[in-house]
């Protein structure tokens, strides 16, 4: 395998290509792993808990409402989706980019769709902390995109999968062209007997 860390896209593509497939069929391969919650759907799942919150508290609620709508969430054995990476140790940089893009554009930043996130982010992280369970809770950029999309007219959520799986094309693909270049043989992951297994949980 040619590179070092990936994603489920990446290595569903690769998996496949390994074995000489058509290049397309590889990539319709990794838009299927895209297509987890854990991954390219991410931003529709916080698309939906804003779309939540925004129903069960209104369009302007105080911070107080959110950190109540959080705790209530968290109680409730679910997540706050778009907060925690399992990279980054800090706020994703593509979460700022977008928040800001968000914020300097009058009519993003009028919308109540991108208010809410934009609330529902001053107030996450100190109630992620204290919750103490999400592994470095800072925003990640599903935190952000969903809202966008949504406000620039892509309302289909299914469609959201779409555009991530197209944005990773090139690069994904490129790749491919090197692993075929480069004569990679095919991946044979390595998988463990019962015997190994059984030693791991003594």
């Amino acid at each position: 395998m040619a590179f070092l860390t990936s994603t489920v896209l990446v290595l569903a593509l690769f998996c496949s290509a390994s074995a000489l497939s058509d290049p397309f069929l590889s990539y319709s391969a990794a838009l299927g792993g895209l297509a987890g919650p854990l991954h390219g759907l991410a931003n529709q799942e916080v698309l939906r808990i804003i779309l939540g919150m925004q129903k069960e508290l209104g369009d302007s609620p105080s911070d107080e409402q959110i950190v109540q709508y959080i705790w209530k969430t968290l109680n409730s054995g679910q997540v706050i989706p778009g907060y925690g990476h399992a990279v980054l140790r800090k706020p994703d940089p593509r979460f700022a980019a977008l928040r800001e893009f968000g914020n300097k554009h009058p009519e993003t930043a009028n919308d109540p769709v991108f208010r809410m996130v934009d609330s529902l982010f001053k107030v996450a992280l100190g109630v992620l902390i204290e919750h103490g369970k999400t592994k470095n809770p800072f925003p990640n950029v599903d935190a952000a995109s969903g809202s966008l999309l949504y406000h620039y007219g892509l309302r289909n959520f299914d469609f959201y999968t779409v555009t991530f799986g197209t944005s990773r094309a090139i690069g994904a693909l490129s790749q491919l062209v090197w692993d075929r270049a480069l004569g990679l043989p095919i991946e044979r992951p390595k998988s463990l007997s019962m015997e190994a297994i059984l030693k791991l949980v003594k």
